[in-house]
Parts: structure tokens; C-alpha cells; sequence
């Protein structure tokens, strides 16, 4: 079947817990067929992730945090030791630091603009380059996006450029890549009640909002998002690239 995984290997970044986009994705990714690796951010992250990433049978689990070089080059030479290749790569992390995130964009600092850049959006580049030699037979990369990427989202403030970025990122990405039979995606659900959006200001307003407003009425769930994660990470999905999807209702039409 087209739609299946069976078969293939993948690595999802960006579990946190159970409410977590990676999470849905995770499932979905599972339930289609496909060999996981997992992984968790810091040891205050491992109790929570590690009892998922047993439900999931994962091949591989271990820590990953982008902004320790050393352990991004560890998880994939356990790729490589393990499985020889990759199939699909599930980039869905982002941060950006407090006091910036909630200000102005005109007085983000430096420094915080500048590591809410390598984490959110350069570091599926460096997931990207370690892939690429691991996806001898094509492959799928993904990441997630947000509506404030093209245009302005109250209290999301500097994520805006910076998913911007990241969307810019998938497309030329996915020129450089495509040559190879690699596909680059973004995923640009509606608002979701995970921990990250929780220190977005007023997100309980935007939750409601978006359900009163979007032509289906409804907000999304994780699950929505996975299901189309695991479309876009098949064979189902081999020409498509270079794009950003929406699954937010149709939210993202209303303008």
C-alpha cells in the first residue's frame, strides 16, 4: 500500500509528553509500520518520554539537545550503527528564550533571537546534512510550522521571523535535496494545547478564536497533525516537496 510504512526508519525529535505534536506524529508514524527512534531533550525530560518511546517499540532512544553538538553526532552514529540508512527525519522543536519571546520583536536581543534561530530553525539544516547520506534510497523531512510565518499572530512575536525562516529553510532545502529523491515539508497546524504554546500569551484565547473562526469549526487535535505526518513521511506523499501544509480547520484561508 502506498500509504504504509512498513518497512521503513525514522527519527522523531520533539517529544515532550503525551500532549506533544511529536507524540501525535510518533503514533501515527508507529501505527503505519515504520521503526522509530526517539528522543528527549535533557534528563528532566527522560521520565516523561522514555514510557512513550516503550509504547512505540523504539529502536533507538536517547538524548538530544541541538544545542550540544556532540550529542546530534551521537544519535546518528547509532543511526548508522543500527539501521545503515533512514527513511524519514520528524523535526518538531522550537524555543526561543522568555524575556524574548514575550516582548517586542523591535527589542528582541541579540543573543535570544540569535539561539531561537539554531534551535527552531537551523538545526533541521544539521539534521538535514547528516540524513542526506543516510537516505540511499530518497526520504522525507519534516518539520512544523505555525500561521505566524506569514503573517502577524498577537503575542507569538519573535517565533514569527523566525518560522518564517524555517519555512524558507524547507524550500530551499527541498531544491538541494530533491535530486536525490529527498522531500522537505513543512506542517503548519493550528494552535495546540502543548507545552510550548503555553507560554505564548493569551493562547487560551487564541484556542477559541481559531475554533469560532475556522470553516470546520472545530480546533485540531495531535492526531490530525500525525496523520498527515505519516502521509507526508509515505511513498504516497513522492511528489511533494518544497511546501508548507496547513491542518488548522482551514483557519489559514480566512486571511
Amino acid at each position: 500500500m502506498q500509504g504504509s510504512l512498513q518497512g521503513k526508519k525514522g527519527l522523531v525529535v520533539g517529544i515532550a509528553n503525551q500532549d506533544s505534536i511529536a507524540w501525535g506524529c510518533a503514533r501515527a508514524l508507529r501505527a503505519a509500520g515504520a521503526e522509530l527512534a526517539i528522543t528527549w531533550l535533557n534528563d528532566k525530560a527522560r521520565p516523561h518520554v522514555e514510557p512513550l518511546a516503550r509504547q512505540l517499540d523504539a529502536a533507538i532512544s536517547m538524548p538530544l539537545d541541538v544545542e550540544q553538538p556532540e550529542q546530534l553526532d551521537a544519535l546518528f552514529a547509532a543511526i548508522t550503527a543500527q539501521w545503515g540508512k533512514i527513511d524519514f527525519v520528524l523535526h518538531s522543536i522550537a524555543y526561543a528564550p522568555g524575556a524574548d519571546l514575550h516582548g517586542r520583536v523591535i527589542d528582541s536581543s541579540a543573543d535570544g533571537f540569535a539561539r531561537a534561530m539554531d534551535v527552531s530553525c537551523h538545526s533541521l539544516m544539521r539534521m538535514a546534512r547528516l540524513a542526506e547520506p543516510l537516505m540511499t534510497d530518497g526520504g522525507s523531512l519534516l518539520t512544523m510550522s505555525y500561521l505566524g510565518a506569514e503573517e502577524v499572530v498577537p503575542h507569538y512575536g519573535m517565533m514569527g521571523p523566525v518560522k518564517a525562516a524555517l519555512e524558507a529553510a524547507v524550500r530551499y532545502l527541498a531544491a538541494e535535496l530533491g535530486p536525490r529523491g529527498i522531500r522537505v515539508n513543512a506542517i503548519s497546524p493550528g494552535p495546540l494545547a502543548t507545552r510550548a504554546a503555553s507560554g505564548i500569551t493569551g493562547f487560551d484565547e487564541l484556542l477559541a478564536n481559531a475554533a469560532r473562526r475556522a470553516p470546520l469549526k472545530h480546533t485540531v487535535t495531535i492526531d490530525d497533525v500525525g496523520a498527515l505526518c505519516a502521509f507526508l513521511a509515505s511513498d504516497a506523499a513522492r511528489a511533494m516537496t518544497g511546501g508548507t501544509l496547513y491542518v488548522d480547520g482551514g483557519y489559514h484561508i480566512l486571511g
